[in-house]
């Protein structure tokens, strides 16, 4: 008996070492539904179905005991989950962490460009409050796509339409650096200049960095302008 019973126990093990282990697939991942069924499948409770939903997506990389990458995701649906759950609850910001901070780093420049156009794309239904997601964009377009045109735009979008007080002047003064970086130094100490004649900037250390910033521009200016004429 003991020994049928350790050789059941051995071809167990064995046939088991023997299976290919699960594997999942990302391009299972389903088409969003629409927003009307959503909207009726919550109850009257679409905060609660958004996070619901939030957690159902950000799980989805895990199937059947295996981790599918986030760049093997299909971005075309990842995204309309994503803009489902955010018509679903618009002040939820969860859906545009994700996108910034898990979809938007994957090493698949494609597919970081995409994401990083929806976080624009939603930014401009709300700029006051979304922002911060728009701000982190930029930093990915500068510092992982080395794309400054690309930051650039996104930057200026955050100076022109993110308009409460509440909105910090470094978010508004990314365009500066992003210049700078373009060696767009005139064009960069235009703006400063601009900031700190109009009487916008409050705080006396902010507008102690903005002046010495300008006077740094200034200096760089002349000395290009100097380099150019030799």
């Amino acid at each position: 008996m003991l020994a049928m019973l350790a050789l059941g126990l051995a071809a167990h093990v064995a046939l088991k070492a023997g299976t290919p282990r699960p594997r999942a697939s990302a391009e299972d991942l389903p088409p969003a539904p629409g927003i009307g069924a959503l909207r009726l499948a919550s109850f009257g409770e679409p905060v609660a179905l958004a996070k619901g939903l939030m957690l159902y997506l950000q799980a989805f990389d895990y199937q059947s005991g295996t981790k599918v990458p986030y760049r093997d995701l299909d971005y075309d649906r990842l995204e309309a989950w994503l803009g489902r759950i955010l018509e679903l609850d618009p002040r939820g910001q969860y859906p545009l962490l994700a996108a910034s901070r898990l979809y938007a780093e994957v090493p698949v420049e494609s597919k970081q460009r995409s994401m990083l156009e929806f976080i624009y794309r939603e930014f401009l239904v709300d700029p006051n409050r979304r922002w911060p997601w728009l701000a982190e964009a930029t930093a990915i377009a500068k510092h992982s796509l080395h794309d400054l045109p690309l930051a650039l735009r996104y930057a200026r979008a955050i100076k022109r339409y993110a308009v409460a007080d509440d909105v910090p002047l470094w978010a508004k003064q990314m365009e500066i650096f992003i210049l700078e970086d373009m060696n767009e130094l005139d064009t960069a100490r235009l703006i400063i200049g601009g900031y700190v004649q109009s009487g916008a900037v409050k705080d006396p250390a902010e507008l102690r960095f903005l002046e010495g910033h300008l006077k740094e521009l200034e200096a760089r200016t002349v000395g290009k302008t100097k380099g150019k004429n030799r």
